[in-house]
């Protein structure tokens, strides 16, 4: 058995040494680009702002006009889009919106609400305070300044900038094909009336779901029964047909455990099958011939959080961007204990509005409900028996 840490270094390591080995792209209309991944170096064409433009409705002016509070004579009202017509000199202003190009000579923009229109002339209303409200061009960015790297998880905020330098299409990351078996004489399907002895599979698609918002393209294959000539088949279909294999159950010490053996016949290399690790000890991987496989317990809680602990970091590194789930540390709202430490433990929790970590009534690996309100998961080190209220933990964001 490994640690937790060995195990994510050996399947990570697993995708290549290259920084981005996924040579598969596609270009794509940037419409159909937010969660895809970037292919491509991306720079900026222009300037931005490309030019001087006001922060605020009001008048662009000189700041000597302010400082004295100088009666100035109005040029033209400038909106956004247009350019000025007049450059602006001592004793003249402009209206300008927000947004809009600022007129030559401007030294500030004084705000529509500190000023006063009286027989014919804009005054400042009381001596205000000297601020250019002015966005100067190629503050924010220079053109020809690299805005994006290839390996860019693309969210919604890098379509806006994306669009903001005119970018339509976007060459990305083809998506992977991921196969999803489920296995077990117990299971039956969601839409199925179950016997009493009977389960209902939550596996297949909550795992199909976790793969969608990976950004990969998941094929569920059902359920296989606890015989070699059932899972053989549809095992080697799924690996036939995809570049990884996802398994859930099966991977244990039971009598009817043949998932190990099956996927060994098929070529594939078992690099580790237990973890020191709770939920998810018997999690395996393996690989062979191009493709990939992932061995996840059957107990519910277990799978899901071995995907996105595990699962999720490798598909992304497999499709060329390199990602962690996001983890913080915070004080737990009340003390903990437990007998055994030997493993490395991930509790589901909440975080309530004062900052500190709730921990979820939880009844082991096999309680999903116990997911359906948790916000993140404490991180419990191996070794670690006890901690008292207020013990920092690290938390990790699901």
């Amino acid at each position: 058995m490994i640690t937790f840490e060995q195990a994510l270094h050996i399947v990570l390591d697993a995708v290549g040494t290259k920084d981005f080995p996924y040579d598969k792209c596609e270009l794509l209309a940037l419409e159909q680009a937010n969660g895809r991944i970037i292919q491509q170096a991306i720079f900026a064409d222009r300037d931005m702002p490309a030019f001087d433009k006001s922060a605020v409705d009001g008048y662009a002016c000189t700041s000597i006009d302010l400082e004295t509070r100088s009666p100035m004579r109005l040029l033209e009202v400038i909106p956004a889009g247009v350019e000025p017509k007049y450059a602006i000199a001592q004793g003249d202003c402009s209206k300008v919106m927000t947004g809009a190009m600022v007129p030559k000579g401007t030294e500030c923009v004084l705000m529509v609400e500190d000023a006063l229109e009286r027989d014919g002339s804009i005054y400042a209303c009381d001596k205000p305070k000297i601020k250019s409200n002015i966005c100067f061009q190629g503050e924010d960015t220079l053109a020809k300044t690299q805005l994006f790297s290839p390996g860019t998880l693309l969210k919604p905020q890098h379509i806006a900038i994306l669009s903001a330098y005119g970018y339509t299409s976007i060459r990305v990351a083809t998506k992977i094909k991921v196969g999803v078996i489920s296995t077990g004489d117990e299971l039956i399907e969601p839409w199925e009336a179950p016997q009493k002895a009977q389960i209902r599979n939550s596996n297949g698609l909550q795992l199909l779901a976790q793969c969608k918002e990976s950004g990969v393209l998941p094929t569920y294959y059902g359920i296989a029964k606890d015989q070699t000539d059932s899972l053989a088949p549809i095992m080697a279909k799924a690996i036939r047909e995809n570049e990884v294999v996802l398994v859930s159950g099966g991977v244990s010490m039971g009598d009817f455990d043949i998932v190990p053996e099956t996927v060994k016949n098929l070529g594939i290399t078992i690099l580790f099958d237990r973890i020191a690790v709770q939920p998810g000890k018997p999690t395996t991987f393996g690989m062979g011939e191009g493709r990939f496989f992932f061995g996840l317990p059957g107990n519910p809680v277990s799978s899901f959080i071995q995907f996105e602990l595990m699962v999720k970091p490798f598909l992304m590194k497999l499709m060329g961007t390199h990602y962690a789930p996001t983890s913080l540390f915070l004080p737990l709202a009340h003390s903990f204990g437990r007998k055994q430490a030997e493993r490395l433990a991930h509790l589901p929790a909440t975080i309530d509005a004062t900052g500190f970590c709730n921990l979820i009534d939880y009844h082991g690996s096999g309680h999903i409900s116990a997911l359906d309100k948790a916000q993140c998961l404490v991180r419990i080190p191996v070794g670690v028996h006890t901690l008292s209220i207020g013990a920092f933990v690290e938390v990790i964001l699901i």
